[in-house]
């Protein structure tokens, strides 16, 4: 018989009381976790990174912001327009170009002989030729519309806005501005 002083045991235990703590962890983690990926999500569709393998500019790595706005001296990631001599070069779905931004809309492109100018101050010196012999024509002079840049950069076989190929690379063409950061 059990003694007085000890209370019988109970043949329905108590329950315990569980501590709320887990419980709200979990959904707090959760409900962090669905704002990441949200967040994630938007950042990825302003944002890129870009590998460089030409060796026209000298980053093999850039972060592309596709809502920045171009400005004088900036890297612009662009589809180029499509021509035989592109795709001589690059294939049917060549990868986005990277050039600086050279000229404004407003600025004027002048050309003595094969050099450029942008508002009298040479910017490039088109090759006759390229590297497989093809005549490379030379690309628009004059007042660069709205909406519209001069591309290009120093090295000397860049295909760039000083071919017809290329030209003037609009608005409709670009991706968005580039930052080197390797």
């Amino acid at each position: 018989m059990p003694r007085a002083d000890r209370p019988a045991p109970s043949l329905c235990p108590r329950p315990r009381s569980r501590p709320i703590w887990p419980r709200f962890a979990l959904l707090a983690g959760l409900g962090a976790g669905a704002l990441a990926l949200t967040a994630l999500h938007g950042f990825a569709q302003s944002h890129a990174l870009m590998i460089n393998a030409s060796p026209s500019l000298p980053h093999w790595a850039i972060w592309l912001e596709k809502d920045a706005a171009p400005a004088r001296g900036t890297i612009v990631l662009f589809a180029p327009p499509p021509s035989e001599l592109l795709t001589a070069h690059f294939g049917k779905k060549p990868q986005p170009f990277g050039k600086h931004v050279l000229g404004m809309p407003g600025d004027v492109v002048t050309r003595q002989g094969r050099t450029f100018a942008i508002n009298g101050e040479i910017v490039a010196t088109a090759k006759p030729k390229s590297r497989k012999g093809e005549v490379l024509a030379l690309g628009p002079t004059g007042t660069i519309p709205a909406g519209c840049y001069y591309v290009g950069t120093d090295h000397p076989d860049s295909f760039d806005s000083r071919y017809a190929a290329i030209g003037w690379i609009c608005a409709d063409r670009i991706l968005g501005v580039g930052r080197p950061i390797l």
